[in-house]
């Protein structure tokens, strides 16, 4: 039996799982040389998250950190985690944009492509993997691991031959959650080894205390390639240790052949590296058998914590866990992995929050519609009538989604033109735009002043500055200054006041409390039921509305949410769109 080999997540899904994939490209560049000596099977380190932290949190331009990487990295493979049709956005592309995205990571250098779909649904590989064909890149497919009544050793066997026959040239089993027990992960490896003649290589994270005993039983079963992290970022919700592994095989028939040494030393690197970023450290640092039941994946948790401590909702967070399986069911039993697991996450917030399935997501309700695929099992057939209710369809979706979406490559690239502001545009900026249409046009005005860096003090020079808002002519400028996780309104008086002061606004910030205004014309005021962005208007100002009309869109959590008028009257908007709001800020008043 040829000895195992190990892809090393340390540049991506280690930091995603531990501190919400916050590690920018100045951290990975001074320990890449060591890194490329190790001889890892390969490195993964783009995709998944890393591209919407990129733009929305770090200020770096992704295809730029892939570039640097590939020149720092020259005798390892770059490994990316690719959704499939849904790319690294949170929606399905048109196939035009699918092949435009592969062909230019593998240009910018992507080895690579760990491609998988959410709900396993194998028409949802076709545009990525037909696109990866033509680069000539490494394919590897993925089946997003589950334990539910419908997800047997038989079924994955099953789906392994058939993304075999779509050209995959290894075969992934990627366990988002822990949940791969070692017994039974024996007897899936040799299930499909017996059936499919690729290499297979095990994911599995560390959240659930599992991981390390599966991947020693993986490699017993025949698995080929095993995913670990440098010790210093392993456990947890990330992945097993690499120097673990590797001690565990050596001598035996399943030696890994590296160097521990080497690896101590780059383990020293990034534990030093971990310092800086402390402020997002995940609290799920043992085993969480709660896990077990929720099946939710490491770097969720991460993401859960946030979003909660973001509504003022921390304590929230054993509910949403049990609420998690609930959504899952009635869903279908999708795994849980992006952005199933994001849809699924966030509805259970909101279900928590405001009464189950009082308020659905836009993008729950495409799941729950089929707009993401088949899902393994039957759905609760009342929530997919509210959801189709909502979207104002008749029925499910049953064909490819991807078959309803024409091309639009052109038509994202001539909006890309109109926020940069330029005749022509680079494909990489028009993909940027195509994966998060939200965030790109703000992350382009202020690419040039480069990343934020999150060492000592310099963490405080990296905050972003204050938003500011609209002001009328000649009068006074409005700016939301957050201070300690809570937003407060500056006014500064532009007449004889000075230059804008961010110290001096976060002084006055840290006495007073935004409020919007509350209208003053007696009518019904309409707050935000969550944290967020007011992202558009869906009501003109003015505008006379019927009680339950959609009248603005919020996004939060990174998923799209209706507000609805409670009453019947003329809207009038207290906050402008782009406006990030408190929960139960007042939004809007309708009188």
């Amino acid at each position: 039996m040829p000895n195992v080999k190990l892809t090393d997540l340390v540049l991506r899904d280690a930091h995603q799982s531990l501190f919400a994939t916050r590690m920018v490209t100045a951290d990975m560049l001074p320990i890449a040389e060591k890194l490329d000596k190790v001889g890892y099977w390969a490195l993964e380190a783009w995709g998944g998250a890393t591209f919407d932290s990129c733009i929305r949190f770090l200020n770096e331009d992704p295809w730029e950190r892939l570039k640097k990487l590939k020149a720092a990295l020259p005798n390892t493979k770059i490994m990316m985690l690719l959704r499939g049709q849904n790319l690294l956005g949170y929606r399905h592309y048109a196939d035009d944009v699918v092949a435009a995205f592969v062909e230019t990571a593998a240009k910018d250098g992507i080895d690579v492509f760990r491609i998988f779909d959410a709900v396993n649904d194998p028409r949802n590989f076709k545009a990525a993997t037909d696109a990866a064909k033509k680069t000539g890149k490494h394919i590897q497919a993925a089946i997003s691991y589950a334990v539910t009544p419908f997800h047997t050793i038989g079924k994955y066997v099953e789906l392994a031959k058939e993304y075999a026959g779509i050209g995959a040239d290894s075969i992934c089993i990627k366990d988002m959650s822990g949940l791969l027990k070692p017994y039974e992960t024996y007897e899936l490896v040799k299930a499909i080894k017996k059936e499919v003649s690729l290499p297979v290589e095990i994911h599995s994270h560390a959240t659930t205390g599992m991981s390390v005993a599966t991947l020693a039983k993986a490699a017993e079963a025949g698995a080929d390639i095993l995913d670990t992290v440098i010790s210093s970022l392993a456990m947890g919700t990330s992945h097993s240790p690499t120097e673990t592994m590797v001690e565990i095989f050596r001598g035996t028939e399943y030696d890994t052949g590296l160097d521990i040494n080497l690896l101590l030393e780059i383990a020293a690197y990034f534990r030093d590296v971990r310092k800086h970023y402390k402020q997002f450290e995940s609290s799920f640092l043992g085993a969480d058998t709660r896990i077990l039941v929720s099946q939710v994946p490491g770097g969720m948790l991460s993401n859960l914590e946030s979003q909660l401590k973001e509504q003022g909702a921390s304590d929230k967070i054993d509910a949403v866990l049990k609420e998690i399986a609930v959504v899952q069911k009635d869903c279908g039993y999708p795994p849980l992995v992006t952005p199933t697991s994001q849809i699924v996450g966030t509805q259970a917030v909101f279900n928590v929050l405001f009464g189950r399935y009082a308020r659905l997501s836009e993008e729950f309700e495409g799941l729950a519609a089929g707009k993401y695929g088949a899902c393994p099992a039957p759905k609760n057939p009342e929530v997919v009538k509210k959801a189709l209710e909502a979207l104002k369809i008749e029925k499910e979706i049953t064909h490819r989604p991807a078959d309803d979406i024409p091309n639009e490559y052109g038509k994202l690239e001539e909006e890309a033109k109109k926020i940069l502001g330029t005749p022509a545009v680079t494909v990489e900026d028009v993909l940027t735009y195509a994966m998060f249409p939200k965030v790109a046009p703000d992350f382009f005005k202020k690419r040039a002043q480069g990343p934020v860096k999150f060492a000592g003090e310099e963490a405080a020079k990296a905050a972003p500055p204050p938003a500011k808002a609209p002001a009328p002519a000649g009068g006074p400028e409005k700016y939301v200054v957050n201070v300690n996780g809570t937003d407060y309104n500056v006014v500064v008086q532009s007449a004889g006041s000075g230059a804008f002061s961010p110290a001096a606004a976060v002084s006055q910030a840290a006495q007073a409390p935004a409020a919007a205004p509350a209208g003053g014309g007696g009518g019904t005021v309409i707050p935000a039921p969550v944290a967020g962005t007011i992202i558009r208007y869906a009501a003109a100002e003015g505008e006379q509305v019927s009680s339950g009309t959609t009248i603005l869109i919020i996004e939060s959590m990174k998923m799209e949410l209706e507000i609805k008028s409670t009453a019947a009257g003329k809207v009038h908007f207290l906050v402008p769109a782009g406006t990030q709001v408190t929960s139960q800020q007042p939004v809007a008043e309708i009188g």
